[in-house]
């Protein structure tokens, strides 16, 4: 996905599917809070789970632009949201998980392929699939 730049705390709205297309992201910005969404593309209960992102009023770099990604994995089940580069949240759409670095419980309605409840902790090997460290 490209990386667009935007201004935390301002109305902003990234999507993207996976590459087999079943499952979709979508990371929404309304101006006070920001969440990273997970779709299952092919069920009328589209969201699977939700993660907090960043409140605006707590977020250390919200007077500057910052630069968004959506990546997946290869295969489809993984995706990340990056800002400036760095991973804020994660889905693993097999074991049905996400994770965010921010502690902040994400309001989420549960729906009948809502994920299980989870407390959303952050590992940095959710995300070894980027490999970072090669690229840096």
């Amino acid at each position: 996905m490209a990386q667009p730049r935007f201004l935390p705390g301002s109305d902003s709205f990234a999507a993207t599917a996976a590459p087999d297309g079943r499952y979709g992201a979508f990371f929404d910005d309304d101006g006070e809070s920001a969440y990273f969404y997970a779709l299952d593309l092919d069920s009328d209960d589209l969201i699977l789970d939700a993660v907090r992102v960043y409140d605006k009023a707590r977020y250390p770099h919200r007077s500057r632009h910052t630069s968004l990604s959506i990546e997946w994995s290869p295969d489809g089940h993984k995706c990340a949201l990056l800002l400036d580069g760095v991973p804020q949240a994660a889905f693993d759409f097999e074991v049905q998980q996400g994770f965010s670095r921010n502690s902040l419980p994400a309001p989420i309605r549960p729906s009948r392929n809502s994920w299980p409840a989870s407390d959303h902790a952050w590992s940095d090997t959710v995300v070894d699939w980027l490999d970072l460290r090669k690229s840096a």
